[in-house]
C-alpha cells in the first residue's frame, strides 16, 4: 500500500482480557481508520493498569502519527486510562475546565449532583483538549505530544463511535493523506486455499498499493469455500475502482483455470 500515517489502537480494559466483552470497538476504529488512509499497525489490549498504559504510550510517542485509546474514562477507581497518559507523557493531571462544564452541563440537564467520582471525569493530563460527548457523561480527549497525537475515548460503542464522528474525524481528516481506497469481496467455490495462494502472493509483489487475503469458509458438498478481500489504495477513487477491477478480473480468470466457481462478487 502506499505509504500512510501509522496508527495504533489501544484497548483498556479488564473485562477485555476476561472475555466478557468482544472488542468490536477495535475492530470499528481499525476499519474507519484504514479507509481515512491510515496505516493501522497494533490492536493493543491491556488491563485497567496504570503501568500498562504508560508502558504502551511511551513505545508509541513520536513513533506513531495517532494512539487511540477506548476505554477506562468513567468514574469508576479502575477508570486509570486519562491518569496513565499523563504519567506517559510526564504531564500532571489537572481539572480540565472543558471537561468540568461538559460534565456539570450533563448532570444539571438530569438534576444530579456533581460528586467526586462524576467529577473524577473531567481530569486530564495539562494541554489536553476535551472532546465533547453526545451520549453519555464522559468526555473525550486529545492532545498533541512529539508529533503523536493521543486520542481517549470511552468504552461504551454508541459514546466511542459518536465523539469519533463528530469530534476526532474532522481532526483526523487534516493530516490523512488524501487517497481513495477501494474494498472489494469474491466468494470462490471447488479451489483449496493453497491452490489459490501462489496467485495471491504473485498480487501482493506486482503492487505495493494492493492488499489481498483469503479467508476459508469451510465446505459445501464436500467443496471448499473461499472468500477473497482486497483493498486498493491509489490517489483517486476512479483509479483504485480501475485497478480493483482488473486485479478481480485476474482473480476470476484463475480461479476458473483451477477447475472452481466464482460468485457474490462486489466492490465499495
Amino acid at each position: 500500500m502506499h505509504a500512510r500515517p501509522e496508527a495504533w489502537i489501544l484497548s483498556i480494559g479488564n473485562e477485555l482480557l476476561v472475555g466478557r466483552i468482544v472488542n468490536t470497538n477495535a475492530s470499528w476504529l481499525a476499519r474507519r481508520l484504514t479507509f481515512m488512509g491510515f496505516n493501522v499497525s497494533r490492536i493493543i489490549t491491556i488491563p485497567d493498569s496504570i503501568d500498562d498504559i504508560v508502558l504502551e504510550v511511551r513505545r508509541g510517542l513520536g513513533k506513531v502519527r495517532v494512539i487511540i485509546t477506548t476505554g477506562g474514562l468513567g468514574p469508576t477507581h479502575d477508570d486509570v486510562t486519562l491518569e496513565g497518559i499523563a504519567k506517559a507523557l510526564n504531564k500532571n493531571l489537572i481539572l480540565n475546565s472543558e471537561a468540568y462544564e461538559m460534565i456539570k452541563e450533563f448532570y444539571n440537564r438530569r438534576n444530579m449532583p456533581l460528586t467526586r467520582e462524576r467529577i473524577k471525569m473531567a481530569y486530564m493530563p495539562e494541554g489536553a483538549r476535551a472532546l465533547r460527548n453526545p451520549i453519555g457523561s464522559a468526555p473525550g480527549c486529545i492532545i498533541e505530544v512529539d508529533s503523536t497525537i493521543i486520542v481517549s475515548l470511552p468504552g461504551v460503542p454508541r459514546e466511542m463511535e459518536a465523539i469519533f464522528e463528530e469530534e476526532v474525524k474532522s481532526i483526523l481528516e487534516i493530516i490523512a493523506p488524501k487517497i481513495s481506497i477501494v474494498e472489494c469481496s469474491l466468494k470462490t467455490r471447488g479451489i483449496p486455499e493453497s491452490s489459490i495462494a501462489p496467485f495471491l502472493e504473485h498480487i501482493a509483489k506486482s503492487h505495493s498499493n494492493v492488499y489481498v487475503k483469503s479467508h476459508p469458509l469451510g465446505f459445501e458438498l464436500d467443496k471448499p469455500i473461499l472468500e477473497l478481500r482486497l483493498l486498493v489504495s491509489a490517489t483517486s477513487e476512479d483509479t483504485a475502482k480501475g485497478i480493483a477491477r482488473s486485479i478481480m478480473e485476474d482473480i476470476i480468470r484463475e480461479v476458473l483455470k483451477l477447475g472452481g466457481s466464482t460468485s457474490s462478487e462486489y466492490c465499495v
